[in-house]
Formats: structure tokens, sequence, C-alpha cells
């Protein structure tokens, strides 16, 4: 049984605040491979959504946020980061060499995608899961602590 009484107004708080700043490490993560940012940076800030998350309702405010397990996101993010720098070595590129390729959108515009991309995605997938992990496992010591204690 958790004796911990949520906040409304943290509660509030959160719910105001998660959505644009979810949204600003996008952008981070997008804008990276050519302005600052990139997938460690848009990755630590969807990570202070998540220690919101925990602060506001816990580790059951964690697993609503995040519905996937933090091993999860941290394989997928290692994978694929490997792949794209394994990928640069294909072609005869060194490793790590960015390369693009330009797609022309019929009416639209001609969008330029970046193998950088690709790794800064797989960088903030793990970032957010080394997050998620840590919370989820310090959310159970406490929880345990707690208990014993009774």
């Amino acid at each position: 049984m958790n004796s911990r009484r949520p906040s409304p107004i943290l509660e509030a708080g959160v719910v105001a605040v998660l959505g644009p700043l979810l949204l600003f490490s996008l952008y981070l993560l997008l804008a990276g491979h050519n302005q600052p940012g990139g997938g460690f940076a848009g990755g630590l800030v969807a990570s202070v959504g998540i220690l919101l998350a925990w602060a506001a309702g816990g580790p059951d405010g964690v697993s609503r946020a995040v519905p996937v397990r933090s091993t999860a996101l941290m394989g997928t993010g290692l994978v694929l980061a490997v792949l794209v720098g394994l990928g640069s070595a294909l072609p005869g590129l060194s490793f790590l060499e960015s390369g693009f390729v330009e797609v022309s959108l019929p009416g639209i515009a001609k969008i330029k995608l970046v193998s950088a991309l690709l790794f800064d995605v797989g960088v903030y997938l793990v970032i957010i899961g080394i997050t998620l992990g840590l919370i989820v496992s310090l959310g159970e010591e406490g929880a345990e602590g707690t208990e014993e204690a009774k």
C-alpha cells in the first residue's frame, strides 16, 4: 500500500508541461545534425519529463507516461546506433561517416535524410532508456524500504 499522497497541483503542472517538453526534446533531436542539439541533448530533455512524471505520480506515473520497458528502449537505441555506424562501412566509408539521401516529395519540397539523424535517434532512445531504468529501480528500492520499516 502506498502511503504517498499525490499533489494535485504538481500533477496538473506536469500534465501542462510534459507535452511541450517532449516536443522540445524532439526538436532538439531533429535539429541536432545542423544546429546544437541532437540525440543526447534531446534525450536529456525527455528524461526531465520522465523525472517530472515520477515526481508527480511515482513509479505508477512513470509507467503511465512511458509504457515501454527501459531495456527495450536501450537495446533498440544501441542496435540502431551500431547499425548506422556499421552501415557506413559497407560502401567503403569510414566508421560513422555521415551520408545523406535527398528525397523529392512531389508538390511539397525536397527532404534531405541524413544518416546522423538515425544515429541520434539511437542515442536518444538509449538516454531515455537509461533514465527510465534508473527511476524504476530507485522507485522499487524506495518502495521496498518503506515496506520493511512498517
